[in-house]
């Protein structure tokens, strides 16, 4: 149980980010509904963390923005008193193929998904140093393991994460503080479901599972990793992807 426990969930307002956020809340943490883009969807899921039985709040911030990041963190430990766990969720996507993609497309996917992570991290583990203790859980993806066609920027970012993850557990382990990550696969969220449906079938090819995974499943392995069960497991990548990595 995460009874107690202060939780920042980054890109909550909707797919995987809500699923962790709701999972969290249901094992006792008061969560932290992360948004930047829709604050009605942020409001849905504090409406279902709530129907859940669970409580929290919305926080609407850009974390790729390193300033309003460190004010966001600042102001919820002046309100909270402490942060416990950190869900570095937020990601975006903008595909194109290497030789065509834009400056700007490989700098905004960088900016949100590797230096958004790098902005959280880096304010709130000053915080967690002096609490001597916390969690932090950085979603990756499976293609920042295996790569894929027509997503490098996407890649490129999701396997910073990873190294940023390994580095940060190395640093951090002294204190008590453990750094994972989550590879996800295919799972249904509304990113995904913008793919052309051949190229989910032909993605499922590749899953020996045979199907694609929910965010549910994503958020069950999230929240293992918040608990004291995992109080041992640091610098790890775990991949919630059916076996596509295999």
């Amino acid at each position: 149980m995460l009874n107690e426990k202060v939780a920042l969930v980054t890109g909550a307002s909707r797919g995987i980010g809500r699923a962790i956020a709701i999972a969290l809340a249901k094992q006792g943490a008061f969560v932290i509904v992360n948004y930047n883009g829709s604050m009605e969807k942020a409001k849905e899921t504090l409406e279902l963390i709530q129907e859940a039985g669970g409580v929290g709040e919305i926080c609407g911030c850009n974390v790729a923005d390193f300033t309003a990041c460190g004010e966001m963190v600042k102001d919820l430990v002046a309100k909270h008193g402490h942060i416990d766990i950190l869900i570095n969720n937020a990601g975006i996507t903008r595909d194109g193929l290497l030789a065509r993609m834009s400056e700007e497309d490989f700098d905004r996917v960088v900016d949100v998904n590797l230096k958004g992570c790098f902005n959280t991290m880096r304010h709130i583990s000053r915080q967690m140093l002096k609490q001597r203790g916390g969690k932090i859980i950085n979603l990756s993806s499976v293609t920042g393991i295996i790569g894929n066609p027509g997503q490098a920027n996407y890649c490129a970012s999701k396997a910073g994460i990873i190294g940023l993850t390994k580095s940060a557990a190395k640093e951090l382990g002294s204190r008590g503080i453990t750094v994972n990550a989550v590879a996800p696969g295919l799972i249904e969220t509304e990113m995904t479901e913008k793919l052309p449906e051949s190229a989910r079938e032909a993605m499922k090819e590749q899953i020996p599972l045979g199907r694609s995974g929910s965010p549910e499943e994503v958020a069950g392995v999230v929240t293992f990793l918040a608990s004291e069960a995992a109080d041992y497991i640091t610098g790890q990548v775990i991949s919630v992807d059916g076996g596509m990595a295999i």
